[in-house]
């Protein structure tokens, strides 16, 4: 069975005011993640194929063809059940 780990390479938080969270997909299964958040998140904004806005149980984040995701204002945990939600 696949864990967030199998696609997850890393998670940074960046300092300041407002808290953000980048997660960094693993480069072999970064499509494959980005297919499935596509699948269970709404997409609110898309420009270009390149940068995708989406919001998720009331979270809104952006995520990028790159292989990364930027969530806003949530803390670590909350962060966790999120990304088993989209991802699993």
């Amino acid at each position: 069975m696949a864990a967030v780990k199998d696609y997850v390479a890393r998670i940074e938080e960046t300092c300041g005011e407002d808290k953000s969270s980048v997660v960094t997909f693993k480069y072999d299964k970064k499509d494959e993640a980005i297919t499935k958040i596509r699948k269970k998140a709404q997409l609110k904004k898309s420009l270009s194929g390149i940068i995708f806005e989406f919001t998720f149980q009331d979270i809104s984040f952006r995520v990028f063809s790159s292989g990364k995701a930027v969530f806003r204002g949530i803390n670590k945990e909350k962060l966790h059940d999120i990304l088993i939600s989209l991802l699993l």
